[in-house]
């Protein structure tokens, strides 16, 4: 079994119900258990594109899974939740990204783990220091906790307090 941090977010709709569908079938997948979650946290969309505010969370999960097979369980269930593609860092039901996997560094055209951007962002640190904060980084050899501290952006982040959304799972 190999541990993993998974990112996701929603930013259209109900985007707690997005959330906790997406997170339903991935605790229902064969050869997935989930290990920990997050707390939800709301933050400013990234690119420029207008939108609305996001909530952003991780999930640890422990898998047989290749990465691969698990990209693609991934993409099933954006698909299955509702996500549609409409642009580029546009808004979105449900996101799902694969952010580490063990210390496993992979570079292919469908897929790069450690996710290439996770260290210069704040909505993917806050949370996955809360749920891991000594990870060490398979590239930056920098633990989640030293990146978060070290991170340079100006990319609100609020905690988004729902007491009942880790019971609902």
């Amino acid at each position: 079994m190999y541990t993993t941090y998974i990112g996701f977010g929603s930013n259209i709709g109900d985007r707690q119900s997005f959330i906790k569908q997406a997170l339903h079938f991935l605790s229902d997948t064969n050869g997935i258990k989930i290990s920990k979650i997050s707390s939800l946290y709301e933050t400013e969309p990234v690119g420029n594109v207008e939108q609305g505010k996001f909530l952003n969370g991780v999930v640890s999960i422990e898998t047989h899974h290749s990465p691969q097979t698990l990209l693609n369980i991934l993409k099933t269930i954006e698909f299955n939740v509702g996500r549609q593609h409409r642009m580029h860092w546009g808004p979105r039901e449900i996101d799902m990204d694969l952010l580490i996997y063990a210390d496993l560094c992979l570079h292919t055209p469908e897929l790069i783990i450690p996710h290439p951007e996770m260290h210069l962002r704040r909505f993917v640190l806050v949370p996955l220091a809360e749920i891991a904060s000594n990870l060490i980084h398979p590239v930056l050899k920098k633990s989640i906790q030293f990146l978060l501290n070290h991170l340079e952006d100006d990319y609100s982040l609020e905690i988004f307090i729902d007491d009942d959304f880790v019971s609902d799972l």
